[in-house]
Parts: C-alpha cells; structure tokens; sequence
C-alpha cells in the first residue's frame, strides 16, 4: 500500500492509499510483534501529521487567537476520576518490552 502526506496551509492532510498488496510482511524484529510495511507507514504519516498539528496549536499559541486552525480542547468541568490519570509512555514501554522479551 502506498501512502503520501501533503501538507498545504489551506487545506487538511490525507492519506494516499493505492492498495497495492505487499508479497510478504517485513521479518519482525527482535520484538516477538510483525509489524508490516502498512503498518509502519500508519504509525509515521500519524506521527507526522501530529507533529504538523502541534506545530500548528503553538503557532497560534504565540499569535493572536482565530477560528481557524488547530484548537486545544480544554474540559470545563474535569472529571475527578481522571484526577491521578497518568498518560503512558509508549516509547519507554515499548523499551522495557523489549528488554524483557531479551531477558526471557
């Protein structure tokens, strides 16, 4: 499958699908997990589009508000179950993942 980020000021990026069959997944690492070439070009054009969208919501940050744009959603009334959420570091949890899966 192949898939292509355009980043343009007016309009929102999309993602590009040909849906062509890939003969054979990529050998998986030292992980234990199969990621195939689909996959990881979901995981990087999510990446890349996050950081555009952050990119954006500083800039505006530092400019004069709009309507236009990213907006940050802030809850007016937080929920007081979600007082002591922590949010989860994937790229640390995927580390000790893998060191465990070497230690076994």
């Amino acid at each position: 499958m192949t898939r292509s980020v355009t980043m343009h000021s007016s309009s929102a990026p999309r993602m590009v699908n040909s849906y062509k069959r890939t003969s054979s997944p990529r050998s998986p690492t030292n992980t234990g997990e199969l990621f195939t070439p689909a996959h990881e070009e979901n995981v990087r054009f999510i990446h890349e589009t996050w950081q555009c969208v952050l990119r954006d919501i500083r800039s505006t940050q530092n400019s004069e508000r709009n309507d236009r744009g990213p907006q940050e959603y802030v809850e007016k009334n937080p929920n007081p179950n979600l007082h002591s959420f922590t949010p989860v570091d994937l790229s640390d949890l995927k580390k000790r993942n893998t060191q465990d899966s070497k230690k076994s």
